[in-house]
């Protein structure tokens, strides 16, 4: 069976973790990817993360599916390259500075005076356009200005930025979601176009419609930990031996959770019979499931509350030592393991959609720096050895 988007051909020219993520979505679902990396030196995402004998496996893993070159293109003879490869694919991604492509007179009206079919997709901080459009940006930025850390946190304590790279993810997300609809697109109408994501708009998108309920009713968002502004019990649990979460989202739920804890009487308690009144007594609430979740173990619990018990929403909290060795990680082919020449075998996370006509696949690891250039100047542009060589002498490629 052929991928989805085995026809659709992408130079990659992000670097770190946003951009390159919403590249790696599409190159699991077919896309063929060029990566593009400065010379001698490479996408900053090969740095700062753990490493293995030296290998870079975040980056491998993150950059998945793709080949990899080297190219300056801020050298004239580097921008004519590009200008060439451009000609090749479909989509052009990049996540500079806003400007920063235009300026080296790469920017999306250039290229696409001799390409009018082409997508440009750009993702930065702030995106193309607004006062904030020449800021640099990094995941803390955006959480910061996007509003995510705004409502993340406890009450007692500063906001907080969500776990991991949150944001560059978000970003990253967006931006495939919007190559695919631009696609869409230029198959209705043969026409490419611009396409600008900002990781603060996709941020701002997902406050959990906040901004309308404050421009409705006045009232701003509270931090408030693991717990949630409209039901209770919803928060994070202590138990003997580990963390549970608990989120109860309606009264038949809640009364469900107090018949298996012992408490039925309170489900049908006029203090706790209605999601407001449950709110209102909401530290009394958690301090009745707390006190009964601190005398068990995580597992026991679990039993208890889960599918073979009560059947209430409820989870352990995972670690990541956890999670590669989970059956539904594992039924759920979300690990895959993939070989390595020096490492044996690095495992990467697995595609997150599963289409049953074009399943999309994670095949090969990230490039070594520069491991394609061979194949791309030489195969696709037809550059001769000797002029391969003069431009690695001049640091062109």
């Amino acid at each position: 069976m052929g991928k989805a988007l085995d026809d659709i051909k992408i130079l990659d020219l992000s670097r770190v973790i946003a951009g390159p993520f919403g590249t790696s979505m599409l190159g699991d679902l077919g896309a063929q990817i060029i990566k593009v990396e400065l010379p001698g030196r490479g996408d900053d995402g090969r740095y700062g993360f753990p490493t293995v004998s030296g290998v870079p496996v975040a980056f491998m893993a993150l950059n998945r599916n793709k080949r990899g070159i080297t190219l300056d293109m801020r050298k004239p003879e580097g921008a004519a390259l590009l200008r060439r490869l451009v000609q090749h694919v479909d989509v052009v991604v990049e996540n500079f500075s806003a400007g920063t492509m235009a300026a080296w007179g790469l920017g999306y009206e250039a290229l696409a005076e001799s390409h009018p079919r082409l997508i440009y997709a750009a993702l930065s901080g702030f995106g193309q356009t607004g006062p904030y459009s020449d800021r640099t940006s990094y995941d803390i930025i955006a959480q910061a200005f996007g509003g995510l850390m705004g409502i993340t946190g406890f009450a007692d304590g500063p906001p907080t930025r969500g776990g991991g790279s949150l944001g560059d993810f978000i970003g990253g997300t967006f931006l495939a979601v919007a190559i695919l609809a631009a696609i869409h697109y230029r198959e209705r109408t043969g026409e490419g176009q611009m396409v600008d994501v900002s990781n603060m708009d996709a941020i701002f998108s997902m406050l959990d419609n906040w901004p309308t309920v404050y421009a409705m009713t006045g009232r701003k968002p509270p931090r408030l930990g693991n717990q949630h502004a409209f039901v209770t019990p919803y928060d994070c649990f202590t138990a003997q031996d580990g963390y549970l979460v608990i989120g109860i989202g309606n009264s038949r739920l809640f009364r469900e959770l107090m018949t298996a804890i012992g408490k039925e009487e309170l489900g049908r308690d006029p203090r706790f019979k209605s999601p407001q009144a449950r709110l209102e007594r909401h530290a009394e609430v958690n301090a009745i499931v707390a006190e009964w979740v601190a005398e068990r173990r995580v597992d026991e619990v679990l039993q208890l509350l889960g599918p073979a018990g009560a059947n209430v929403p409820c989870a352990p909290v995972m670690t990541v030592d956890k999670l590669v060795a989970d059956p539904q990680i594992a039924a759920r082919e979300m690990l895959v393991d993939l070989p390595h020449p020096k490492l044996g075998r690095i495992p990467v996370t697995g595609v997150p959609f599963k289409l049953s006509r074009s399943p999309g696949k994670v095949e090969t690891l990230g490039p070594e720096l520069g491991q394609h250039n061979d194949e791309v100047y030489g195969g696709l542009l037809g550059l001769t050895a000797q002029e391969m060589d003069r431009l690695r002498a001049a640091g062109v490629i």
